[in-house]
């Protein structure tokens, strides 16, 4: 099992780093395997032993004890002179309901399901094709539509992966002067209601399929903002909602083909007034050999919804092909940025 490394210390050999990115996987499946068992919910309440934990986990008690004794190592438990185990912060981080959401977002993707369709990412990078698709028999937001508990897990996990964004949104892109928001695809409203948490003269519809929205009042009341925004169910394939000021993509164009962008794209379009502003916000590669998490992401993007990630000329040339003109990118404090787009 790789070994945490402090930051000062210095790398292992070539080889070694190689062996460590095989065994990244054994890493992902032991903290799913703990956010499955709700381990970490269990030790809330104090120091326990694995004898303690098996029943209320139905699991035999002498391979639990050997998890929790790895899952020291990642740094999740520590371990007493009792062989009672207790939560580091790290730990306290995989309670059900902690900030960030890493529980959910471990138990989707470390998921069996994931799992399965990385699988055939030698198939995507061979075909073209959508690994996902492959193992799941039909495309990711088709499967997610059909397990909901999965599709919520799924929400929560968008809310964990880009948690830090919205609020750096806020702050990178002035939103003052635009009254109505429309959040296109915009899941449970994490990004809308920030906003508009920080500009209190706007308002806002949330817009997205109805088994994605189910999850939404419950978030935007919990906000004080259920009298601010406006929930309407649908598909950006067909429609998109009129009226706005400004039309939010957030992490919606790097999920589909160029073709489907195209829909999408042209949707909004047909729905904005030439005062309209269309915000785009993804991680938008460098387009040199820099280091950017975007060009990992690009990989989930292959094998999973068949999209991919852009450069800014090449935002510039689908906005082109879409009747758009880019007219600025605003960075922000995280990896993604805001792509400005008008009515060409």
């Amino acid at each position: 099992m790789p070994e945490n490394n402090h930051s000062n210390a210095p790398l292992p050999p070539p080889h070694v780093q190689l062996i460590q990115m095989a065994m990244a996987h054994w890493v992902s499946r032991i903290a799913y395997v703990a956010a499955k068992l709700g381990l970490a919910d269990h030790l809330a309440s104090g120091p326990k032993t694995a004898d303690d934990l098996a029943g209320p986990t139905g699991t035999h008690a002498p391979s639990l004890y050997r998890l929790m004794r790895a899952l020291t190592n990642l740094n999740i438990l520590t371990e007493d002179a009792t062989h009672r185990f207790a939560l580091t912060p790290l730990g306290e981080a995989l309670k059900t309901g902690a900030p960030g959401s890493a529980r959910p977002s471990i138990l989707t993707l470390a998921s069996d399901w994931m799992s399965r369709g990385w699988e055939q990412l030698l198939y995507s990078v061979q075909t073209g094709g959508c690994g996902f698709e492959q193992s799941l028999g039909m495309p990711l937001f088709d499967w997610l539509a059909k397990h909901p508990e999965d599709a919520s897990l799924f929400s929560e996990t968008m809310m964990g992966f880009h948690g830090a964004e919205p609020a750096a949104i806020t702050a990178a892109y002035d939103f003052s002067g635009l009254s109505t928001l429309i959040d296109v695809g915009g899941a449970t409203g994490h990004l809308l209601t920030t906003i508009l948490t920080g500009n209190p003269a706007s308002r806002g519809i949330l817009y997205d399929l109805p088994h994605v929205v189910r999850d939404a009042p419950a978030l935007i009341q919990a906000r004080g903002l259920a009298d601010r925004v406006t929930i309407e169910a649908g598909s950006f394939f067909d429609r998109v909602p009129g009226g706005g000021d400004a039309y939010l993509l957030s992490h919606i164009i790097h999920d589909w083909t160029e073709s489907q962008c195209l829909t999408i794209l042209g949707h909004c379009r047909r729905a904005m007034t030439p005062g309209s502003r269309l915000l785009i916000i993804e991680m938008v590669l460098p387009s040199d050999n820099a280091p950017h998490p975007g060009k990992m992401l690009d990989m989930m993007m292959l094998v999973g919804p068949g999209g991919q990630e852009r450069t800014e000329s090449e935002y510039r040339e689908l906005l082109g092909k879409a009747g758009f003109r880019l007219t600025r990118l605003v960075p922000t404090d995280t990896a993604v940025s805001v792509v400005e787009a008008v009515l060409a």
